[in-house]
């Protein structure tokens, strides 16, 4: 083992039993520093004492001793593999040794004899790469934390609460809680007034269930009196706002935290109406929270839609109506206009308890959220993720045929068995366009024109068909390609094909 120059752009542990191979790659490599390693033994001790400082592995796989095989094991089943990627060096294009390897979890391969500029760039990519998902994947382990400890945290409320007493929220919390996020995602969208991070309004959704606890303090009999409270009831009934506050003020735990911080303000101020009117303190226009004005608008609607003991539900028509009149009191306009601007999604989603699941607007605010950690658009997983929602949404337009889609990065063919088992090939082929199976297929041997053809489409003209003959079942069929070219920014991240036996 030796170090060959220190150099601040990161470590390259290079493992080759070949003295020559490993000097070659150490020149072309001279931008970062390289650990040399002869065998597998060797490059494991050091990936046991110094791993996190290897930015990648660059290895053979053919070695005395221990070879690449048995290196990539060893990284798998301790969970290097995940810490460090990995290069595999090989002689020339062995397709098994190859996929062998990617199963195993490599990153890429660069074949002898050497190209500087080749094997740079894709040591630099792979590189930028780990490094981007590294730092997002530490974002998301934050975001996840937050959100077990939200959880947790919900529990305690509510163990708190039901040591009170017991009580039932049927369907209403479950309407408040999905109108209430849908109505912050369009009210961001409007304006910028009210300063709300994504953190807030996740925070306000989740807030907005605590609504109405201080009810458990109410009289089961003033409750689900069915006809009209008198005077002492209708007090009594309102002190709910008053009792829930409190509970949530009296908390042993929690106490600072933005959940609390804006169920107190929701329970406390739902109530509460734009011109004054409302209670319990009177306030007026802007003085009322934020949180509690959503909160408020959309639990007057959920309120009017819903059948009550003491009267039948309103439609929907007649309930936005009533809100714009002002017969529940008045509301901020700017809300009003938002309950409007959804009115349509209210009416169908709320009737399925399925709601605005295709939030466009809210993954707009989640790559925000991402570039403020100082990450672009371009990070794997909202690729992934893009990738996977653009899938979907192409393949359901289409009927039942064999569909395939095809990566630039990494090069890769992935196929159903089923689909695969028809063309007599496998479900995942790496580089197809240079496989002698997948080509086979194309009676015309037009495969390779076909995706480049695809690739190079302009980005407003991303989709386009093509007449071929292909083999299928061993027969010579006549079929219609489809495909989909997926993008991110300019860049193309791989296709989605549909084929169609004519």
């Amino acid at each position: 083992m030796r170090v060959i120059r220190m150099d601040k752009n990161g470590k390259i542990l290079i493992v080759d039993d070949a003295k020559s191979n490993r000097e070659i790659l150490s020149e072309i490599l001279n931008q970062y520093t390289v650990i040399e390693a002869k065998d597998g033994y060797e490059a494991l001790e050091y990936l046991k004492s110094d791993s996190k400082s290897v930015a990648l592995v660059l290895l053979d796989l053919v070695m005395p001793e221990m070879d690449g095989f048995e290196v990539l094991k060893y990284m798998n089943k301790n969970h290097l593999i995940e810490e460090v990627p990995v290069m595999i060096i090989s002689i020339d294009k062995d397709d098994k040794s190859i996929e062998k390897a990617y199963e195993l979890g490599v990153s890429g391969y660069i074949t002898r004899p050497f190209s500087s500029a080749v094997v740079l760039k894709k040591i630099n990519n792979i590189i930028s790469h780990y490094k981007r998902q590294k730092k997002l994947t530490a974002i998301i382990n934050k975001q996840i934390y937050e959100k077990y400890k939200n959880n947790d945290m919900m529990i305690m409320i509510l163990s708190h609460i039901v040591e009170s007493r017991n009580g039932e929220s049927g369907l209403h919390v479950l309407h408040i809680k999905k109108l209430t996020k849908l109505l912050l995602n369009i009210l961001v969208k409007k304006t910028n007034q009210y300063s709300l991070t994504l953190d807030d309004m996740i925070s306000i959704e989740v807030a907005s269930s605590l609504h109405d606890i201080g009810k458990i303090a109410i009289p089961e009999e003033i409750l689900n009196k069915p006809s009209s409270l008198t005077k002492e009831e209708m007090e009594v009934m309102k002190s709910h706002v008053i009792i829930g506050a409190k509970m949530l003020n009296s908390l042993p735990f929690y106490n600072d935290e933005p959940i609390v911080k804006y169920g107190y303000q929701i329970c406390r101020w739902h109530h509460e109406r734009y011109d004054g009117n409302g209670y319990p303190d009177g306030l007026k226009g802007e003085e009322i929270p934020i949180a509690a004005q959503v909160v408020s608008i959309v639990d007057a609607y959920d309120a009017l839609t819903s059948k009550r003991v003491y009267k039948e539900a309103y439609s929907h028509e007649e309930a936005l109506k009533m809100i714009q009149k002002g017969k529940c009191g008045v509301f901020n306009p700017l809300l009003i206009e938002c309950l409007m601007d959804i009115e349509s999604y209210i009416q169908n989603d709320l009737k399925i308890n399925e709601f605005y699941e295709d939030n466009e607007y809210f993954e707009e605010r989640t790559q925000e959220h991402l570039k403020d950690e100082g990450l672009n658009l371009s990070n794997l997983l909202y690729q992934d993720l893009y990738f996977e929602k653009s899938k979907y949404k192409f393949y359901s337009e289409l009927s039942n045929n064999i569909q395939f889609e095809y990566s630039v990065v990494p090069p890769l063919l992935t196929l159903s068995k089923k689909d695969a088992l028809l063309l007599n090939i496998e479900p995942k082929i790496i580089d197809p366009l240079s496989n002698e199976k997948v080509t086979k297929l194309f009676i015309n041997n037009d495969f390779n024109v076909f995706i480049q053809q695809a690739i190079d489409l302009e980005k407003e003209k991303d989709k386009f068909s093509m007449n071929t003959k292909l083999k299928i079942n061993n027969t010579i069929k006549d079929v219609k390609i489809t495909v989909q070219v997926i993008y991110d920014g300019e860049e193309v991240l791989g296709i989605l094909g549909d084929i169609e036996i004519l």
